[in-house]
């Protein structure tokens, strides 16, 4: 045991990163001693010994590489097997993630309805939303949040000034609730607990939910109580639509631009009609799903741009959809059958 815990250190020490003597890091330190009053020598200590995060990295960095000329005549592309939107149903509305749900939101029933009460979202959403981000706290993230940030902070990249920012505010909140920052683990872009919240929303929408004094992303309670809010406070409107499929003529879907940054009247789809009543007057999104023989069209309503403020993807916003609706309907059943 003696010889590969020295076999570790060596490694750690091997792949450590002195940051002290980059200049933008001496100009963040500064900042944060400035600005904040930490202690220059606890964070000179924090960034004289950093795991280099590569793969961070290569997510983040634009490699230009020379086009070689093609020496044979290319291949003609086969039909995929499946469109976008089936690989991406596939993946994450699985039903294992389904029963995962209906469990977790029995065991946290208590936290969600009170969630509901006071946010107006509904529990499947915040069960979806956990279950997406975390798979219910089981993948909380692999990656220590301190390095991981400040790799991308300080390493040339096209969004560096973005995780200086995120990073600023991760050292605010380990100091906060009085955490090392060096002991917290996330996403490979520096996402922390179970909703996956980045730093940057942690001191305006992470709230103290189960009243301890302290707002933990990695605790249950905390972390509904947070995801509701931050529902809430991208415009989360109580019991109203989300979205519905939409008949239209054809296979295809090209008339006019989709996704949830665009916004139409529903008099001027001309063609175009929900599969059911459809009880929403604003101005709707529409929300293309590509299949493999055929493209599925949704309407998109308040609340669906509001999932999208998760996520930026009308993909995303549509799994948690999807997902929040098979939970609910599940749930309901076990209710009437046990």
């Amino acid at each position: 045991m003696r010889y590969i815990l020295l076999a570790l250190l060596i490694t750690f020490t091997l792949n450590a990163k002195d940051y002290r003597d980059k200049l933008s890091t001496k100009y963040f330190i500064k900042r944060m001693v400035d600005k904040h009053k930490f202690n220059r020598d606890e964070l000179n200590r924090l960034f004289s010994s950093v795991k280099f995060q590569k793969q961070a990295l290569a997510r983040y960095v634009r490699h230009h590489r020379p086009v070689k000329k093609p020496t044979k005549k290319p291949k003609k592309h086969k039909k995929p097997r499946s469109g976008s939107w089936d690989r991406y149903e596939g993946w994450l509305l699985k039903q294992s993630r389904v029963d995962r749900g209906v469990r977790y939101m029995r065991e946290h029933k208590e936290s969600l309805d009170r969630a509901y009460q006071e946010f107006g979202v509904p529990p499947e959403y915040v069960t979806a939303i956990i279950g997406i981000e975390s798979y219910y706290g089981k993948n909380r993230g692999k990656y220590p949040v301190f390095d991981t940030l400040t790799t991308l902070a300080f390493e040339p990249n096209r969004r560096n000034k973005f995780f200086r920012h995120q990073l600023e505010e991760f050292l605010l909140m380990t100091r906060v609730e009085e955490i090392n920052p060096k002991d917290v683990m996330g996403s490979i872009a520096g996402a922390i607990g179970l909703g996956q919240f980045m730093p940057s929303n942690y001191e305006k929408l992470a709230i103290d939910f189960n009243g301890d004094g302290k707002k933990q992303m990695n605790n249950h309670i905390d972390a509904i109580g947070s995801i509701a809010h931050y529902f809430k406070e991208n415009g989360w409107q109580k019991d109203a639509e989300v979205t519905v499929r939409v008949r239209y003529k054809g296979k295809r879907f090209t008339r006019v631009r989709t996704g949830y940054k665009y916004k139409y009247h529903r008099a001027s789809l001309k063609g175009i009609k929900p599969i059911r009543e459809f009880n929403y007057h604003g101005k709707v999104s529409l929300i293309k799903l590509k299949r493999r023989d055929y493209d599925e069209l949704w309407y998109g309503a308040k609340n669906f741009f509001v999932i999208t403020r998760y996520n930026h993807s009308s993909y995303y916003a549509m799994a948690v959809y999807q997902l929040a609706k098979r939970i609910r309907e599940k749930y309901n059943k076990a209710r009437i059958f046990p």
